[in-house]
């Protein structure tokens, strides 16, 4: 029987440039949907898809994020007395979510240092891993769907969605072969192809499931483009031994928040998703469009 997906790693020890000043002294991970900050949507998911442990992989400037998803005393003391009792919920809530497991990053720059970092958590269980500044929003969750693509074929998972055709040169894209419905097998991914000259339209980035061996792969891995460690060349490598399957993700919507034009659109958005806020916020947009 395969073993089943209990652990995510999600990367959290980026310095977050684009978002400087304001990531100076605050984790980008950190910063709000509306009044959630980024990662609490990813850690959602993973807890929505059933898994138990999150390990967070986190650097010397990141301790909010150990803060935020533990236990403030004095905070809910406050709370408890002061008659919020929603709020008291919530925060509390956040706390019990799950097994929130904490490791510092070591070794150079790129993308497979944090799976790196937690080999040793992970041992030789298959595994999901998430990014901590960017999420989906989907029915069922994303990681969810992957899951369910693992649980069948019992091969690594990649997410993945499509993109306009003049978008292709942004992301890494796959040549594919159906396999059934929504699931592909991954014949080989193009980095960042010119418009015209892309394999699909079918981009895997955001989420992974990724077997054991990786971790050996990853320990003779040399660097990459740049000088630094990523993990697409494990897989690349990982897809000579055994197939690899992309999962494109349904009834879904992608949040790259990450980026500050899409961070805002992404708070605009969820805001007017809310009844208290909705009415507001579009008399206020209405009024700026007046006043133009």
């Amino acid at each position: 029987m395969k073993n089943k997906i209990t652990k995510v790693i999600i990367p959290a020890a980026g310095f977050g440039t684009r978002f400087l000043p304001a990531t100076k002294a605050q984790p980008k991970e950190m910063l709000p949907i509306v009044d959630k900050p980024v990662i609490q949507y990813v850690v959602e998911e993973a807890v929505n898809s059933g898994i138990q442990d999150i390990i967070i992989v986190t650097s010397w400037q990141k301790r909010s994020l150990e803060d935020h998803f533990d236990y403030s005393l004095e905070l809910q003391r406050q709370l408890e007395l002061s008659g919020k009792t929603e709020q008291l919920k919530e925060v509390k809530r956040i706390a019990e979510m799950a097994n929130f497991i904490y490791v510092r990053q070591k070794g150079p720059y790129g993308n497979a240092t944090p799976v790196i970092s937690a080999a040793h958590i992970i041992g030789d269980e298959p595994f999901a891993v998430l990014w901590g500044d960017e999420f989906f929003h989907a029915e069922p969750p994303r990681l969810k769907q992957m899951i369910d693509v693992y649980e069948k074929y019992g091969n690594p998972v990649i997410s993945a969605v499509r993109v306009p055709d003049e978008d292709v040169d942004r992301y890494g894209i796959a040549d594919i072969k159906q396999i059934k419905d929504n699931v592909y097998q991954i014949l080989s991914i193009h980095e960042k192809p010119e418009v015209g000259k892309a394999p699909s339209n079918l981009a895997t980035h955001g989420a992974y499931i990724l077997t054991p061996e990786i971790l050996e792969i990853l320990k003779k891995l040399k660097p990459g483009k740049s000088g630094e460690l990523w993990l697409t060349d494990a897989i690349n490598i990982l897809m000579k031994e055994k197939p690899i399957f992309a999962c494109e993700i349904l009834n879904s919507k992608y949040y790259d928040t990450g980026n500050k034009l899409e961070y805002l659109k992404a708070n605009i958005e969820f805001a007017l998703s809310r009844d208290d806020l909705r009415e507001p916020l579009l008399k206020y947009i209405k009024s700026i469009q007046e006043n133009e």
